[in-house]
């Protein structure tokens, strides 16, 4: 009868970005740092012996806290780490929204929303953004059983101003709001400087993104106090030893390297400003990006199209074949050297593209 197969958790699941293989690839699809890790970070993981790996790291992931509380100027206790932000994120999802009433993010933004919310049963609504992708904020002044803004946002690129985020979380001060803030060091003002005034809001970051350790899987959370000791206890509850001890000691050496990591930021921003006026001489339109990454659409040329004549040649970009997104690509910036190739492909094959939509 195989009747256990009515009674599986059934999600439509997150789709990650292609990971291609090969000696010639140039990956600019899932918005990793180009540039490696601060310098301390390879020097201590040559060092690192293996005997470490026979104890259960620390729980508390105490080293790692107590370095991002120190370069952040906060107690300990107001920060949570977990497994890549994905895994803090869940975890927020699985703690604060548990009301009757749905939650709300963006019917354009990061695609692991939903599925958390199906995975946990947890109601949720869309607003759309307006024509140009920008969040209206009217939207999140209605009654909610919590929010959810990542800002940045992706694909869009799009940095809300502080003053709008502290707007909406001010209008909900009954809800736990979460700002997730992946790309916040590439451009914009952290919501972290709103954590004193504001007991409900939970706001989210990564070392995958400006800090080149997307392969280390390290992810945190700031708060206040109750909020952090409420994602602890269900931490503790459902697995206490998630952060591997590599993670913990590389990670704390990261946040060590200031200088290093503002170097690799600026460097990726001066591409990225260079990247939008070089795609538009080409024909693209940009948004006005606040992250590591483009959202481009081409006057011409369908962005399917695009993609897959760059997957051809090795480029990888993403590409979403959904409403309001299948005219855009996303287009993580690499190193130079890489967007020079990306914009000699790009110049040499445009103008053989296109046919198809001329046609229409």
């Amino acid at each position: 009868m195989k009747t256990w197969k009515d009674h599986i958790r059934k999600v439509v699941p997150y789709v990650p970005g292609e990971q291609p293989q090969g000696d010639h690839v140039i990956k600019l699809n899932t918005n990793e740092n180009p540039y490696p890790p601060a310098p301390g970070v390879r020097r201590v993981l040559r060092e690192m012996g293996a005997d470490q790996f026979r104890k259960y790291p620390d729980p508390s992931a105490g080293l790692l806290t107590r370095a991002l509380a120190d370069r952040y100027h906060l107690p300990a206790e107001q920060i949570f780490v977990g497994v890549g932000s994905d895994d803090v994120l869940g975890m927020a999802f699985l703690t604060f929204f548990n009301s009757k009433k749905p939650i709300l993010f963006p019917d354009i933004t990061y695609s692991f929303y939903p599925v958390w919310a199906d995975l946990f049963g947890i109601l949720y609504e869309t607003p759309a953004l307006d024509e140009e992708f920008r969040l209206r904020r009217e939207d999140y002044k209605r009654d909610n059983g919590g929010i959810v803004l990542a800002n940045p946002n992706a694909p869009t690129g799009l940095c809300v101003p502080l003053t709008q985020v502290e707007d909406i979380v001010r209008w909900n001060q009954d809800v736990v709001v979460i700002v997730d803030e992946a790309y916040i060091d590439f451009g914009g003002q952290s919501a972290r400087a709103l954590i004193d005034r504001y007991e409900n809001l939970l706001v989210v970051q990564t070392f995958s993104k400006s800090r080149s350790m997307a392969g280390m899987r390290i992810g945190y959370a700031m708060g206040s106090r109750a909020l952090i000791s409420a994602l602890e206890d269900v931490k503790y509850s459902y697995n206490s030893y998630t952060m591997n001890a590599p993670s913990i000691i590389l990670g704390a050496e990261a946040v060590k390297d200031e200088a290093y990591f503002r170097e690799t930021v600026e460097k990726i921003v001066r591409t990225r400003e260079a990247a939008k006026e070089r795609f538009r001489q080409m024909g693209f339109s940009c948004t006005d990006s606040r992250t590591n990454f483009l959202f481009v659409s081409h006057e011409r040329v369908s962005a399917k199209e695009i993609f897959e004549a760059l997957k051809r040649a090795g480029i990888y970009v993403r590409y979403f074949a959904v409403p309001r997104l299948e005219d855009y690509l996303r287009i993580t910036i690499g190193t130079d050297e890489e967007m020079e190739e990306l914009y000699r492909f790009l110049e040499k094959e445009l103008p053989k593209m296109g046919a198809e939509r001329a046609e229409h």
